[in-house]
């Protein structure tokens, strides 16, 4: 059977993700009734194509024809997409493993993934456990009963310190790189305000590798310096780029895991009465959380370089592809009829929430442990933990690429003892 391609272009008839986010849920259903290959409009009025089921998604995340060159993408070449677009640094962040395929994404990502690999990162459990303890602390001496906003006293600065550690980043650097970062990836960032804001991060992360350089330490960016000058022939740019990369990915999506992770329990009391009791681990809540509730909502973008089979359709060349995780996560076609219900007990739960193929998040095993760590030791100090709001007064933040919140307000009783 030939695959038809739609030559009306992604911007025709196609679903206009919402920048807002106001119901990811229901935009995630819309996608796979769609199909598992439809067409989108990104914030500008950018058209391109999302891959919204589990199989074809693993497909394309393996499928050398469809890369990471910002060049093979048509609306680029044509001059279509502007320089000060909210999401150009998504799409376009310069040399790093992100933006690389083949041998030239093996060469940047290989120093990466051998600090990252699960025995080093287990390595890091002592450090994260002391964090969490020193967090947990910290929110016990607040009067019993107090509304609290858990992701900026718990969720937020876990991971923000664990990836500053690894890479590097001095501490006074946080409000500032928090700053930029919400800017990076809102997509209600203006306009005019995004060429200075991607040279102010350019200038803060060639800041702190040039700091690197005259005193390093024991961290991934000395690392990354060392090798370069060893012969590995990592260019600055690519120093810079992988730094300013492994911060972003390096906490956010691990906020929004706690985050999803909590909500989901504190929504369905069952589900969370058995892990309480120690029926279930905390590995399948960390599981389930990355499937049902998915920190990354959508990864913007990879590209055709030549025309792509999707299902009975065609990705044509030269046109955008976005991995809609948010939709991938809940296909009935993989995880059976119930996979919009939150369920600790699923068994198998094979979820590709943090990628698949060459370019699968080199962070997962320290973003797991990480949860792992932070999610039992909480409801150890605070198993009556509750949210302070109803769960549909929570603010998602208008954030395409993340599923996340704007704060989560809770109510913290320590346990007796």
């Amino acid at each position: 059977m030939t695959c038809p391609i739609d030559h009306s272009g992604p911007g025709a008839g196609a679903l206009t993700l919402d920048p807002f986010v106001a119901d990811l849920d229901a935009e995630s259903a819309a996608l796979r009734a769609a199909g598992p290959l439809a067409r989108v409009v990104l914030p500008g009025g950018v058209g391109v194509y999302a891959v919204t089921r589990h199989a074809e998604a693993r497909r394309l995340l393996t499928d050398s024809r469809v890369v990471k060159d910002i060049n093979a993408w048509g609306a680029w070449q044509r001059g279509e997409i502007p320089l000060d677009w909210p999401l150009i640094g998504l799409a376009n962040p310069g040399r790093s493993m992100l933006t690389v395929d083949g041998e030239e994404h093996r060469r940047l990502r290989s120093l990466v993934a051998q600090a990252l690999t699960v025995r080093r990162v287990e390595k890091l459990r002592e450090g994260i456990e002391a964090l969490t303890a020193d967090m947990l602390d910290a929110l016990a001496a607040l009067p019993a009963g107090e509304r609290v906003d858990l992701k900026l006293h718990f969720a937020y600065p876990l991971p923000m310190n664990v990836i500053s550690r690894l890479m590097g980043v001095d501490a006074t650097e946080h409000p500032r790189l928090k700053a930029l970062f919400e800017k990076f990836f809102s997509t209600q960032t203006l306009p005019e305000e995004v060429p200075q804001m991607m040279a102010d991060l350019g200038a803060l992360f060639s800041r702190i590798v040039e700091s690197k350089r005259e005193n390093p330490g024991d961290d991934l960016t000395s690392a990354l310096i060392a090798a370069s000058e060893d012969g590995d022939r990592l260019t600055t740019e690519e120093i810079t780029n992988t730094l300013q990369l492994m911060v972003a990915a390096g906490h956010e999506t691990t906020i929004s895991l706690i985050v999803n992770a909590v909500v989901a329990l504190e929504t369905h009391p069952e589900q969370r009465a058995l892990v309480l009791k120690g029926e279930v681990p905390w590995e399948n809540v960390i599981e389930e959380t990355l499937r049902w509730s998915t920190p990354t909502s959508h990864v913007l973008i990879r590209f055709a370089a030549e025309d792509v089979e999707v299902g009975d359709r065609i990705l044509p060349k030269g046109e955008g592809l976005v991995v809609s995780f948010g939709a991938i996560g809940r296909d009935e076609e993989q995880h059976g009829e119930t996979a919009g219900a939150f369920d600790v007990t699923r068994t198998p739960n094979r979820h590709i929430s943090f990628g698949h193929g060459p370019h699968v998040c080199p962070g997962a095993a320290l973003s797991r442990l990480e949860a792992l760590v932070a999610l039992p030791a909480l409801y150890a100090r605070f198993p009556d933990l509750a949210l302070a709001v109803a769960p549909d007064e929570l603010r998602n933040k208008p954030i395409l690429t993340q599923n996340d919140l704007f704060d989560l307000p809770v109510r913290l009783t320590a346990a007796a003892g």
